[in-house]
């Protein structure tokens, strides 16, 4: 992980494996990009960025999961 902030990706479960990417855009804003998914997400501060990347991976692993989830019919 490269970041000017002193958080860890590996304190969520869904970063444990991803490659996080910290940076701050003009505005203020906190950025976080996953380079293994290629999912970004964004926040007021590092921790809350990595927070909503965090969400972002599971919702993404979840949709691009293949497995129907029908095994019960």
């Amino acid at each position: 992980m490269s970041s000017d902030a002193d958080v860890d990706p590996t304190d969520y479960e869904a970063l444990e494996d991803a490659d996080v990417v910290m940076r701050q855009n003009d505005h203020g804003l906190h950025i976080a990009d996953d380079e293994v998914t290629g999912v970004s997400s964004q926040g007021q501060t590092p921790e809350e960025a990595l927070e909503n990347l965090a969400a972002a991976v599971e919702s993404y692993a979840e949709a691009t999961d293949d497995d129907p989830g029908d095994d019960w019919l």
